[in-house]
Protein backbone atom coordinates (compact mmCIF):
# COMPACT_ATOMS: atom_id res chain seq x y z
CA UNK A 1 0.00 0.00 0.00
CA UNK A 2 2.71 2.17 0.53
CA UNK A 3 4.19 1.78 -2.69
CA UNK A 4 1.06 3.15 -4.37
CA UNK A 5 0.98 5.53 -2.15
CA UNK A 6 3.92 7.18 -3.16
CA UNK A 7 2.98 6.62 -6.85
CA UNK A 8 -0.42 8.64 -5.96
CA UNK A 9 1.46 11.08 -4.09
CA UNK A 10 4.55 11.79 -7.33
CA UNK A 11 1.90 11.50 -9.72
CA UNK A 12 0.28 14.40 -7.59
CA UNK A 13 3.16 16.24 -7.70
CA UNK A 14 4.11 15.90 -11.32
CA UNK A 15 0.70 17.36 -12.33
CA UNK A 16 1.11 20.52 -10.10
CA UNK A 17 4.81 20.96 -11.45
CA UNK A 18 3.52 21.03 -14.66
CA UNK A 19 0.80 23.14 -13.97
CA UNK A 20 3.11 25.48 -12.08
CA UNK A 21 5.20 25.75 -15.34
CA UNK A 22 1.98 26.34 -17.58
CA UNK A 23 0.95 29.10 -15.70
CA UNK A 24 4.17 31.20 -15.56
CA UNK A 25 4.31 34.19 -17.91
CA UNK A 26 7.07 33.71 -20.30
CA UNK A 27 8.53 30.75 -21.79
CA UNK A 28 12.50 31.55 -19.91
CA UNK A 29 10.78 31.90 -16.70
CA UNK A 30 8.13 28.67 -17.64
CA UNK A 31 11.53 26.39 -18.21
CA UNK A 32 13.28 27.50 -15.08
CA UNK A 33 10.53 27.02 -12.92
CA UNK A 34 9.74 23.00 -14.72
CA UNK A 35 13.33 22.73 -13.91
CA UNK A 36 14.00 23.76 -10.21
CA UNK A 37 10.38 21.77 -9.41
CA UNK A 38 11.72 18.67 -11.82
CA UNK A 39 14.91 19.04 -9.43
CA UNK A 40 12.98 19.36 -6.56
CA UNK A 41 10.60 16.60 -7.19
CA UNK A 42 13.20 13.75 -7.97
CA UNK A 43 15.18 14.67 -4.61
CA UNK A 44 11.40 14.46 -2.68
CA UNK A 45 10.84 11.15 -4.21
CA UNK A 46 14.14 9.41 -4.10
CA UNK A 47 14.40 8.70 -0.53
CA UNK A 48 10.90 7.26 -0.80
CA UNK A 49 11.81 4.69 -3.03
CA UNK A 50 15.91 4.27 -2.22
CA UNK A 51 16.44 0.48 -1.66
CA UNK A 52 19.45 1.16 0.75
CA UNK A 53 22.86 -0.60 0.39
CA UNK A 54 22.99 -4.44 0.07
CA UNK A 55 25.18 -6.66 2.54
CA UNK A 56 26.01 -10.01 2.69
CA UNK A 57 26.55 -11.65 5.82
CA UNK A 58 27.66 -15.42 6.02
CA UNK A 59 27.24 -17.51 8.96
CA UNK A 60 31.19 -17.96 10.36
CA UNK A 61 32.41 -18.19 13.38
CA UNK A 62 32.70 -14.95 14.05
CA UNK A 63 29.23 -13.93 12.80
CA UNK A 64 27.04 -16.36 14.76
CA UNK A 65 25.47 -16.84 18.39
CA UNK A 66 24.44 -19.52 19.24
CA UNK A 67 21.43 -20.38 21.30
CA UNK A 68 20.73 -17.17 23.25
CA UNK A 69 19.75 -13.51 22.60
CA UNK A 70 21.57 -10.72 25.17
CA UNK A 71 21.59 -6.85 24.97
CA UNK A 72 24.73 -6.93 25.49
CA UNK A 73 26.09 -8.92 22.65
CA UNK A 74 28.23 -7.58 19.95
CA UNK A 75 26.83 -6.26 16.43
CA UNK A 76 28.78 -8.00 13.82
CA UNK A 77 27.50 -5.71 10.98
CA UNK A 78 26.06 -2.24 11.22
CA UNK A 79 23.47 -0.99 8.51
CA UNK A 80 21.23 2.04 7.58
CA UNK A 81 17.24 1.65 7.82
CA UNK A 82 16.54 1.05 4.33
CA UNK A 83 19.21 -1.24 4.00
CA UNK A 84 19.18 -4.99 2.82
CA UNK A 85 20.97 -7.77 4.28
CA UNK A 86 21.41 -11.23 1.92
CA UNK A 87 21.90 -13.53 4.87
CA UNK A 88 23.01 -16.85 5.43
CA UNK A 89 22.37 -19.22 8.24
CA UNK A 90 22.45 -22.30 9.28
CA UNK A 91 20.26 -25.85 10.53
CA UNK A 92 19.53 -25.78 13.98
CA UNK A 93 21.44 -28.89 16.20
CA UNK A 94 24.57 -28.17 14.77
CA UNK A 95 27.05 -30.78 13.52
CA UNK A 96 26.09 -33.61 16.02
CA UNK A 97 22.55 -33.92 15.14
CA UNK A 98 23.70 -34.26 11.18
CA UNK A 99 25.87 -36.91 12.02
CA UNK A 100 23.90 -38.41 14.34
CA UNK A 101 20.99 -38.89 11.72
CA UNK A 102 23.29 -40.19 9.54
CA UNK A 103 23.93 -37.19 6.93
CA UNK A 104 27.07 -37.92 4.90
CA UNK A 105 30.08 -36.18 5.44
CA UNK A 106 30.30 -34.40 2.49
CA UNK A 107 26.47 -33.17 2.41
CA UNK A 108 27.96 -31.39 5.61
CA UNK A 109 28.56 -27.60 5.07
CA UNK A 110 32.21 -27.31 5.94
CA UNK A 111 31.15 -24.06 8.25
CA UNK A 112 29.23 -26.43 10.81
CA UNK A 113 32.92 -27.91 11.16
CA UNK A 114 34.56 -24.81 11.80
CA UNK A 115 31.77 -23.09 13.92
CA UNK A 116 31.66 -26.67 15.97
CA UNK A 117 34.88 -26.27 16.76
CA UNK A 118 35.35 -22.67 17.42
CA UNK A 119 32.11 -21.40 19.31
CA UNK A 120 32.75 -22.33 22.97
CA UNK A 121 30.02 -19.78 24.03
CA UNK A 122 27.04 -21.34 23.72
CA UNK A 123 23.12 -20.75 25.28
CA UNK A 124 20.85 -23.19 26.22
CA UNK A 125 18.79 -23.02 22.74
CA UNK A 126 19.98 -25.42 19.67
CA UNK A 127 19.73 -22.79 17.28
CA UNK A 128 22.71 -21.20 15.43
CA UNK A 129 21.89 -17.36 14.77
CA UNK A 130 23.53 -15.24 12.51
CA UNK A 131 23.61 -11.92 14.03
CA UNK A 132 23.14 -9.79 15.50
CA UNK A 133 22.73 -6.80 12.75
CA UNK A 134 22.95 -3.39 14.65
CA UNK A 135 20.48 -1.21 12.67
CA UNK A 136 21.90 2.86 12.54
CA UNK A 137 18.60 4.78 14.16
CA UNK A 138 17.01 1.92 16.31
CA UNK A 139 16.03 3.03 19.92
CA UNK A 140 14.04 1.65 22.44
CA UNK A 141 10.19 2.13 21.46
CA UNK A 142 10.69 1.56 17.87
CA UNK A 143 9.74 -0.57 15.66
CA UNK A 144 11.81 -2.46 13.27
CA UNK A 145 10.05 -3.29 10.24
CA UNK A 146 11.80 -6.54 8.50
CA UNK A 147 10.68 -7.05 5.34
CA UNK A 148 11.73 -11.29 3.94
CA UNK A 149 12.79 -10.20 0.24
CA UNK A 150 14.00 -13.76 -0.90
CA UNK A 151 14.60 -17.39 0.50
CA UNK A 152 16.46 -20.14 -0.72
CA UNK A 153 17.30 -23.93 0.34
CA UNK A 154 21.16 -23.88 0.76
CA UNK A 155 21.74 -27.53 1.32
CA UNK A 156 19.36 -30.86 -0.70
CA UNK A 157 18.33 -32.33 3.01
CA UNK A 158 16.18 -31.35 5.84
CA UNK A 159 16.18 -33.03 9.15
CA UNK A 160 13.65 -33.65 12.01
CA UNK A 161 14.65 -34.81 15.43
CA UNK A 162 12.51 -36.01 18.45
CA UNK A 163 14.07 -36.23 21.93
CA UNK A 164 12.92 -37.60 24.90
CA UNK A 165 10.89 -35.01 27.33
CA UNK A 166 10.15 -33.12 24.43
CA UNK A 167 7.02 -32.05 22.49
CA UNK A 168 3.75 -32.14 23.02
CA UNK A 169 3.22 -35.82 23.32
CA UNK A 170 6.41 -36.05 25.74
CA UNK A 171 5.61 -39.14 27.92
CA UNK A 172 4.26 -41.66 25.14
CA UNK A 173 7.94 -41.06 22.98
CA UNK A 174 10.38 -41.24 25.92
CA UNK A 175 13.15 -41.73 23.82
CA UNK A 176 15.10 -40.02 20.46
CA UNK A 177 14.51 -40.57 17.12
CA UNK A 178 15.91 -38.50 13.96
CA UNK A 179 14.79 -38.62 10.50
CA UNK A 180 16.43 -36.94 7.02
CA UNK A 181 14.41 -36.04 4.55
CA UNK A 182 15.49 -35.22 0.93
CA UNK A 183 14.42 -31.90 -0.42
CA UNK A 184 13.33 -32.00 -4.32
CA UNK A 185 14.33 -28.30 -4.70
CA UNK A 186 13.38 -28.92 -8.88
CA UNK A 187 9.96 -30.24 -7.79
CA UNK A 188 9.35 -28.47 -4.75
CA UNK A 189 8.58 -30.83 -1.93
CA UNK A 190 10.13 -32.98 0.57
CA UNK A 191 10.53 -36.46 0.41
CA UNK A 192 8.91 -37.73 3.23
CA UNK A 193 8.38 -40.93 1.86
CA UNK A 194 7.26 -43.48 -0.63
CA UNK A 195 3.91 -41.40 -1.58
CA UNK A 196 4.19 -38.75 0.99
CA UNK A 197 5.73 -35.52 -0.50
CA UNK A 198 5.14 -31.97 1.78
CA UNK A 199 5.32 -28.88 -0.48
CA UNK A 200 8.33 -26.71 0.46
CA UNK A 201 7.57 -23.04 1.92
CA UNK A 202 10.88 -22.24 3.55
CA UNK A 203 10.28 -19.79 6.33
CA UNK A 204 13.02 -18.65 9.22
CA UNK A 205 11.92 -20.05 12.80
CA UNK A 206 13.82 -17.60 14.38
CA UNK A 207 13.94 -13.84 13.67
CA UNK A 208 14.41 -11.52 16.93
CA UNK A 209 15.64 -8.41 18.13
CA UNK A 210 17.64 -8.21 21.87
CA UNK A 211 14.95 -8.72 24.67
CA UNK A 212 15.39 -5.54 27.21
CA UNK A 213 18.78 -5.28 28.96
CA UNK A 214 17.35 -6.03 32.40
CA UNK A 215 16.75 -9.62 31.14
CA UNK A 216 20.13 -10.42 30.76
CA UNK A 217 21.02 -13.13 28.45
CA UNK A 218 18.05 -15.51 27.11
CA UNK A 219 17.24 -19.06 25.29
CA UNK A 220 16.76 -18.63 22.12
CA UNK A 221 14.36 -21.59 22.74
CA UNK A 222 11.06 -19.61 24.23
CA UNK A 223 9.60 -16.80 22.49
CA UNK A 224 8.89 -13.54 23.86
CA UNK A 225 8.04 -10.23 23.22
CA UNK A 226 11.33 -9.75 21.48
CA UNK A 227 10.11 -12.43 18.65
CA UNK A 228 12.88 -14.88 18.19
CA UNK A 229 11.68 -18.97 18.36
CA UNK A 230 8.07 -18.09 16.79
CA UNK A 231 8.11 -20.89 14.31
CA UNK A 232 5.68 -18.91 12.28
CA UNK A 233 5.10 -20.46 9.16
CA UNK A 234 3.77 -17.43 8.01
CA UNK A 235 7.06 -15.69 7.50
CA UNK A 236 7.76 -16.63 4.14
CA UNK A 237 8.81 -14.60 1.24
CA UNK A 238 6.68 -11.49 0.53
CA UNK A 239 5.71 -11.14 4.60
CA UNK A 240 6.74 -8.40 6.42
CA UNK A 241 7.91 -9.21 10.46
CA UNK A 242 7.29 -5.84 12.93
CA UNK A 243 9.44 -6.01 15.99
CA UNK A 244 9.28 -3.45 19.16
CA UNK A 245 12.96 -2.79 19.92
CA UNK A 246 14.40 -2.85 23.16
CA UNK A 247 18.18 -1.83 23.21
CA UNK A 248 19.61 0.88 20.74
CA UNK A 249 20.36 -0.52 17.25
CA UNK A 250 17.64 -3.45 17.76
CA UNK A 251 20.54 -6.32 17.60
CA UNK A 252 18.47 -8.66 14.98
CA UNK A 253 19.06 -12.40 14.54
CA UNK A 254 18.24 -14.84 12.12
CA UNK A 255 17.99 -18.52 12.12
CA UNK A 256 16.24 -21.75 12.40
CA UNK A 257 15.19 -22.48 8.65
CA UNK A 258 12.79 -24.40 7.84
CA UNK A 259 11.78 -26.04 4.73
CA UNK A 260 8.01 -26.37 6.06
CA UNK A 261 6.21 -27.49 9.27
CA UNK A 262 2.91 -27.83 10.52
CA UNK A 263 0.89 -25.35 12.40
CA UNK A 264 2.00 -26.40 16.56
CA UNK A 265 5.55 -28.41 15.50
CA UNK A 266 4.23 -31.11 18.10
CA UNK A 267 6.78 -33.32 17.93
CA UNK A 268 9.53 -30.13 18.66
CA UNK A 269 11.14 -30.10 15.48
CA UNK A 270 10.15 -29.70 11.38
CA UNK A 271 11.81 -29.61 8.29
CA UNK A 272 15.04 -28.60 9.68
CA UNK A 273 17.53 -27.22 7.06
CA UNK A 274 20.07 -24.46 6.43
CA UNK A 275 18.41 -21.27 3.92
CA UNK A 276 19.79 -18.25 2.26
CA UNK A 277 17.43 -15.30 2.01
CA UNK A 278 17.31 -11.48 1.24
CA UNK A 279 15.82 -9.36 4.46
CA UNK A 280 14.99 -5.45 4.25
CA UNK A 281 15.09 -3.53 7.56
CA UNK A 282 13.30 -0.14 8.46
CA UNK A 283 13.25 1.60 11.61
CA UNK A 284 10.40 2.42 12.00
CA UNK A 285 9.73 5.71 14.39
CA UNK A 286 5.64 5.84 13.87
CA UNK A 287 4.66 2.86 15.17
CA UNK A 288 4.04 1.66 19.22
CA UNK A 289 3.71 -2.20 19.59
CA UNK A 290 4.09 -4.67 22.64
CA UNK A 291 4.28 -7.41 20.97
CA UNK A 292 5.68 -9.08 17.25
CA UNK A 293 3.07 -8.34 14.24
CA UNK A 294 3.21 -9.39 10.48
CA UNK A 295 1.85 -8.75 7.23
CA UNK A 296 1.42 -10.83 4.16
CA UNK A 297 -0.35 -10.14 0.70
CA UNK A 298 -3.93 -11.94 2.62
CA UNK A 299 -3.79 -11.51 6.25
CA UNK A 300 -2.96 -8.69 9.02
CA UNK A 301 -1.35 -10.41 11.92
CA UNK A 302 -0.77 -10.15 15.96
CA UNK A 303 0.71 -12.62 18.22
CA UNK A 304 1.07 -13.79 21.83
CA UNK A 305 3.84 -15.83 23.05
CA UNK A 306 2.79 -17.00 27.28
CA UNK A 307 3.42 -20.48 29.08
CA UNK A 308 -0.09 -21.55 27.45
CA UNK A 309 -2.59 -21.31 24.49
CA UNK A 310 -4.45 -19.72 26.41
CA UNK A 311 -2.73 -16.81 27.45
CA UNK A 312 -1.36 -16.94 24.36
CA UNK A 313 -4.68 -16.41 22.91
CA UNK A 314 -5.87 -13.64 24.75
CA UNK A 315 -2.39 -11.88 24.17
CA UNK A 316 -2.92 -12.14 20.59
CA UNK A 317 -6.55 -10.95 20.81
CA UNK A 318 -5.72 -8.24 22.75
CA UNK A 319 -3.28 -6.78 19.93
CA UNK A 320 -5.90 -7.50 17.33
CA UNK A 321 -8.37 -5.41 19.27
CA UNK A 322 -5.66 -2.70 19.07
CA UNK A 323 -4.81 -2.77 15.40
CA UNK A 324 -8.82 -2.45 14.51
CA UNK A 325 -9.38 0.10 17.19
CA UNK A 326 -6.61 2.35 16.19
CA UNK A 327 -6.06 1.48 12.50
CA UNK A 328 -9.33 0.83 11.04
CA UNK A 329 -10.75 3.10 13.99
CA UNK A 330 -13.45 0.84 15.46
CA UNK A 331 -14.55 0.85 18.59
CA UNK A 332 -13.56 -1.92 21.22
CA UNK A 333 -16.82 -3.86 21.13
CA UNK A 334 -16.89 -3.89 17.45
CA UNK A 335 -13.70 -4.79 17.14
CA UNK A 336 -14.29 -7.70 19.31
CA UNK A 337 -17.38 -8.60 17.41
CA UNK A 338 -15.62 -8.47 14.31
CA UNK A 339 -12.50 -10.88 15.63
CA UNK A 340 -15.41 -13.51 16.58
CA UNK A 341 -17.14 -13.04 12.87
CA UNK A 342 -13.70 -12.97 10.96
CA UNK A 343 -10.31 -13.31 13.05
CA UNK A 344 -8.96 -16.84 12.55
CA UNK A 345 -6.46 -18.04 15.75
CA UNK A 346 -3.76 -20.28 14.55
CA UNK A 347 -1.37 -22.01 16.83
CA UNK A 348 2.30 -21.33 15.89
CA UNK A 349 3.96 -23.51 18.17
CA UNK A 350 3.14 -25.60 21.39
CA UNK A 351 6.17 -27.14 22.34
CA UNK A 352 9.06 -24.25 22.98
CA UNK A 353 8.45 -23.19 26.97
CA UNK A 354 6.29 -20.33 25.54
CA UNK A 355 3.75 -21.20 23.28
CA UNK A 356 2.77 -18.96 19.97
CA UNK A 357 -0.77 -18.47 19.12
CA UNK A 358 -1.12 -16.21 15.99
CA UNK A 359 -4.44 -13.92 15.32
CA UNK A 360 -4.75 -13.76 11.10
CA UNK A 361 -7.22 -10.84 10.04
CA UNK A 362 -8.36 -11.33 6.02
CA UNK A 363 -7.52 -7.66 4.48
CA UNK A 364 -10.33 -8.90 1.56
CA UNK A 365 -12.68 -8.21 4.09
CA UNK A 366 -11.94 -4.32 4.01
CA UNK A 367 -13.88 -3.06 0.99
CA UNK A 368 -13.46 0.35 0.84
Amino acid sequence: MSVNGDNLHGNFRWQLAARAARDAGSSQLRTLLFLSLLILLLSGTSSAQTTGAIHHLAATPQTVTWGYFDAHKAPVLRINSGDTVEVQTLVAGGLDRLEAAGVPADQIQPVLRDIDREVKDRGHGPHILTGPIWIKGAEPGDVLEVKVRSIHLAIPYAVNAMRPGSGLLANEFPYARLKVTPLDRARNVAKFSDGVEIPIRPFFGVMGVAPPAATGRVSSGPPWMFGGNMDNKELGVGSTLYLPVFTKGALFEVGDGHAAMGDGEVCVSALETSLTGSLQFFVRKDMKILWPRAETPQYYITMGFAPSLEESAKIALREMLDYLVNQKHLSRDYAYMLASDAVDFHIEEAVDGNDGVDALLPKSIFVH
